[in-house]
């Protein structure tokens, strides 16, 4: 569920990508306005078994009236990617939200690196196709378990820009990042998505090798646990309402903020999709999200107060 409005959209296409990967085109339905979107962004999807799922847009930003989502069948899942390749069809209509952007790409940099792992190639192939359009210089590194279980390689074939394929049957190994990515400017851009073993690599990779800037978007929930000094009770003010509420033991934040009639928008309840972020005024926040970057925990003003706790006594909201 979200507070925030949704958009009511056709499924107009259905198409096998790769094993285990369908591409889903939505377009308006009926008065419906889909807005411009970021090379990025993703879109929420509200499913008619009551879920609520997140899948990055894989489609142009120019695209104007459609939206395209690429969806892997997962193993796990819970019900979303599931439901998704079983029962979706043609014709049907769904709710899903505007479009957001937790994965920013900086088309000033000189040079970019990209780097997908699996169905992480849906995010950062919006993005490399943003860069080559614009005139900018990038590579883009792509990684999977086998060609078979890859999207988007024919797509890619045809572009002009130096692409790598690792596929670890082809190669009979794991990639290595660190040779993959090794030997560039200071100044370049490394973004990544994939799965949570690859942007874990990526990032040790990029802070091993003296890279600044490095950007990740993880598509499934890190798991993080309470830090050590993370707090089992706090107070919460409420800046702009003068409420003061109390977390005791147990107790989600976003949970006490609902039941206090705070507006606050969110949706996955996982601490992926960026939609709950709320501004910290005071206070030692407790990190637990996979969205915000280690530059942006350590600044402190802002948290996922859908996972998020505290480590202070006391928590101050700009709400």
């Amino acid at each position: 569920m979200s507070n925030s409005s949704t958009l009511t959209a056709l499924v107009h296409t259905l198409r096998h990508e790769a094993e285990g990967i369908m591409s889903v085109e939505l377009r308006p339905y009926g008065d419906t306005v889909f807005a411009p979107f970021e090379a990025g962004s993703h879109i929420d999807l509200h499913l008619p078994n009551g879920l609520v799922r997140s899948y990055s847009l894989l489609n142009s930003p120019a695209d104007q009236g459609r939206y395209v989502v690429g969806i892997l069948r997962d193993r796990n899942s819970r019900g979303g990617s599931h439901w998704i390749h079983g029962q979706l069809r043609v014709g049907t209509t769904l709710q899903i939200s505007g479009p957001r952007n937790n994965f920013e790409l900086d088309t000033r940099a000189s040079h970019s690196v990209l780097v997908a792992g699996g169905i992480g190639i849906t995010p950062i192939y919006c993005m490399f196709r943003q860069l080559l359009a614009l005139g900018r210089s990038a590579e883009l590194i792509y990684c999977a378990r086998s060609r078979k279980e890859a999207a988007l390689v024919e797509e890619l074939s045809g572009i002009d820009a130096k692409v790598v394929l690792h596929f670890n049957d082809e190669k009979d190994s794991a990639p290595d990042l660190r040779r993959y990515l090794a030997g560039q400017p200071a100044d370049t851009h490394f973004y990544c998505c994939g799965p949570t073993p690859m942007l874990d690599a990526f990032e040790s990779t990029c802070e091993s090798l003296g890279y600044p800037h490095a950007h990740i978007e993880r598509f499934a929930a890190a798991e993080l646990p309470p830090s050590e000094d993370a707090q089992d009770s706090y107070s919460v003010e409420l800046k702009k309402t003068g409420k003061t509420l109390s977390i005791e033991p147990g107790l989600n934040l976003l949970d006490v903020l609902l039941e206090a009639g705070c507006d606050i928008d969110y949706s996955c309840r996982e601490g992926v999709c960026g939609s709950c972020e709320t501004k910290v005024l005071e206070g030692d926040i407790d990190h637990r999200d996979g969205v915000l970057s280690k530059a942006e925990r350590a600044a402190n003003e802002s948290m996922m107060v859908c996972v998020s706790g505290c480590k202070s006594r006391r928590l101050v909201l700009d709400i």
